[in-house]
């Protein structure tokens, strides 16, 4: 047991001799800068579609598009604070602006539950269950219509609400005016995926994006800017060797230009050459802490999908490891996937939409998907695990805490 105390020791020793972090909190998903570079823009168009709410006037809906990093959620909140430090100065004015994050779990998953979020956020109290969700709207209208208000809400990553519920739900909240008498309100949207608005009833469509802006990736020198900023707050003086910052903004702007993937490595990079006992952040670092980004990303995809999702790979795991080398294709994978499906009483989908599902494992690396011709028999895909053993074993465990599926 000694030993070991001083093994941990040492490690706690090394830890109390901080040679690389001054604030790493600046490095954090939820830290908002007080500057947002090479978004102003983006952020001024923001502006312009919500001043009216100034006047007392609804602005239009709002729908913010790009992929995943590209600022849309944080030059959303900065307008937000200015605008409410302008309200603050307003008697005559009653605002209310929340935000939710539609892929939070327990929130996202059905439309009683994203209702019942609302309504705590708004004061009120709603069971988690147990009520009919009209009754819980009806619940959520008198709430926001108890006084002279506008309220605006920003739901984030909305693609992730109606991928699990439908677009029902939107075109409910987006017609929600014509039931208040005394208040208003009006629908932000923030979504990564850029086809969304296409793949959403054309009623829900017209009534969700009135306006409509679209965020671009950020480029390799804008994410070194970003990261130079961020770097003098982060860390100590002198402890990163020369070229760590470019090469962080190469691979993430390789990666789509996601800033916040680049922000990610940049600290995670900082971890790994603490945790070595090293005095300076080395390029060879980033490497290790690419490897490690790449592994948790794969997780948290997991984490996240709905048990359908979960259900279909892990039916894959099941055959690849069942078959021991042989071929799978898809219409295994579904025959396998139904009787999982009705082993865990859940709705079984369409061989369509179960072949979407694979066509998005394999974009996100989890398997490779390859499309073979069989002849008069049609086309299928020959599926392949692309994980490392270590990983489909963490996987596994992930799908088991949140279905039977081995």
């Amino acid at each position: 047991m000694d030993g070991v105390n001083k093994e941990l020791e040492q490690i706690f020793d090394s830890f109390d001799k901080n040679f690389i972090f001054k604030n790493k909190s600046v490095l954090q998903s939820n830290y908002q800068p007080n500057e947002i570079l090479h978004r102003k823009e983006y952020i001024n168009q923001v502006a312009s579609i919500l001043a009216p709410l100034l006047r007392g006037e609804r602005p239009s809906n709002l729908f913010l598009y790009g992929k995943t990093g590209t600022g849309k959620t944080l030059s959303m909140l900065y307008v937000m604070k200015e605008l409410m430090k302008r309200v603050d100065k307003i008697d005559a004015l009653k605002l209310r602006i929340e935000y939710l994050n539609c892929k939070l779990k327990k929130v996202s998953d059905t439309e009683y539950r994203i209702l019942a979020e609302l309504i705590k956020k708004l004061g009120g109290n709603v069971p988690a269950t147990g009520l009919p969700t009209q009754a819980v709207y009806s619940q959520f209208i008198e709430l926001i219509d108890s006084e002279d208000q506008l309220v605006v809400l920003i739901l984030d990553e909305i693609d992730q609400t109606v991928k699990k519920i439908s677009d029902d739900f939107l075109y409910n909240l987006t017609r929600l005016n014509q039931d208040l008498s005394k208040a208003q309100i009006s629908i932000v949207g923030i979504s990564n995926n850029l086809t969304f608005l296409d793949e959403i009833d054309p009623r829900v469509k017209s009534s969700l994006s009135e306006e409509e802006i679209v965020f671009p990736p950020y480029n390799a020198l804008q994410l070194q800017d970003i990261l130079n900023k961020r770097a003098v707050s982060a860390f100590k003086e002198g402890v990163l060797q020369e070229g760590v910052i470019a090469k962080c903004a190469a691979y993430a702007a390789r990666e789509h230009g996601d800033a916040r993937r680049a922000i990610d490595l940049l600290r995670v990079t900082g971890e790994i050459a603490e945790r070595q006992g090293s005095k300076k952040i080395l390029l060879k670092h980033i490497d290790e802490a690419n490897e490690k980004i790449e592994k948790d990303k794969i997780f948290e995809i997991v984490k996240s999908e709905p048990k359908q999702f979960q259900l279909v790979l892990g039916s894959i795991i099941k055959l690849v490891e069942d078959k021991k080398g042989e071929a799978i294709f898809t219409g295994d994978v579904y025959n396998y996937y139904q009787e999982l499906c009705t082993k865990n009483k859940l709705e079984i989908l369409t061989q369509r939409r179960v072949s979407d599902i694979i066509q998005e494992f394999d974009m996100h690396g989890l398997i490779n998907a390859v499309v073979i011709s069989k002849g008069r028999g049609g086309r299928t895909r020959e599926i392949k695990l692309a994980m490392t053993n270590q990983i489909v074993k963490k996987i596994k465990e992930i799908i088991k805490d949140s279905i039977d599926c081995f």
